[in-house]
């Protein structure tokens, strides 16, 4: 397996209580690893704009009686398009989705609104262009600039973590 979820979201540091946000969630790998790791009181909001691939995520949830997650349509490149209040989730996991978006910065933007006060961001993403698999060459979104667009809407780096072979990882905090 190129990134497993179980062990980014080990990581991460997730605890019972706290309110999660997947980001991009699409088949939900890591949404059912964070709503485990913050049951049996907290909650996951799986957000993804491809409202099949949430459907398949709901009846996933099901299947393994998950109670704790939370699907929400959500267009991440918009201005409030991550349909949560301000200030309202512990932690936000952006995974393989930041190489994928036109508006990288609106997305940051849109994760810095969510999180409350002190609130932390895992974000993986593809380190390079592998043959035949990862994104096209030139849509590849290197650590140093994934970092440097974070720090410029006010995250700081917590530190980085081991995402697997193909992947980057890093914990940034609100600041």
């Amino acid at each position: 397996m190129f990134s497993d979820p179980r062990r980014n979201i080990e990581q991460f540091g997730l605890s019972d209580g706290m309110v999660v946000a997947d980001l991009g969630a699409g088949s939900g790998f890591y949404s059912i690893e964070a709503a485990h790791a913050v049951a049996p009181h907290g909650k996951v909001y799986a957000i993804d704009i491809q409202t099949e691939l949430l459907t398949r995520l709901i009846n996933e949830a099901k299947t393994r009686r998950i109670t704790n997650l939370d699907i929400v349509v959500g267009d991440l490149e918009k201005n409030d398009g991550i349909s949560l209040r301000e200030g309202t989730v512990d932690a936000v996991i952006a995974s393989n989705i930041i190489f994928m978006l036109d508006d990288k910065k609106t997305f940051l933007t849109e994760i810095r609104r969510i999180l409350k006060s002190g609130g932390k961001l895992l974000l993986i993403d593809w380190s390079a262009s592998f043959s035949q698999m990862g994104p096209h060459p030139e849509h590849v979104v290197y650590k140093d600039t994934a970092r440097k667009l974070a720090q410029e809407v006010g995250f700081t780096l917590e530190k980085e973590i081991d995402a697997g072979a193909h992947h980057y990882g890093m914990i940034l905090r609100k600041s």
